[in-house]
């Protein structure tokens, strides 16, 4: 079993950055493929971003590459995720999962065994 808590959400102004994180414990998630997904009202759970179990591929949205930086430290059991330039669309209850060797359609998809209880963020314009 694996836990996740996230933090690091708020209210920012759009232009401006946040930093969510999700600390996993139960088992270290060296190995593990972590993801990023967030949910918008009234809209479906969508992919943010992904490190895979190799620690090696990483993987985004369209609508959040070359803005969001998802990275981790393994040795805090922990993964981050680096949000610059907010748009107001990016407002969204985000959510952290973990698994294992997951393959890419299904870390897109949202496969995860294991999912955190959700972090606001709110980009007001």
């Amino acid at each position: 079993q694996v836990q996740l808590v996230e933090s690091g959400g708020g209210l920012v102004q759009a232009g401006g950055s946040l930093r969510l994180s999700c600390a996993a414990s139960g088992r270290s998630i060296t190995t593990y493929t972590m993801g990023w997904f967030r949910q918008a009202p009234g809209k479906e759970r969508e992919f943010v971003s992904a490190s895979m179990w190799d620690t090696v591929r990483t993987y985004y949205a369209d609508s959040v590459k070359g803005r969001f930086t998802i990275s981790r430290d393994n040795a805090k059991n922990t993964v981050y995720l680096q949000m610059n330039s907010l748009k107001p669309e990016d407002t969204a209850v985000y959510y952290c999962a973990a698994d294992g060797s997951l393959s890419v359609r299904a870390v897109i998809g949202g496969q995860f065994n294991y999912w955190g209880q959700g972090t606001q963020v709110t980009v007001s314009s």
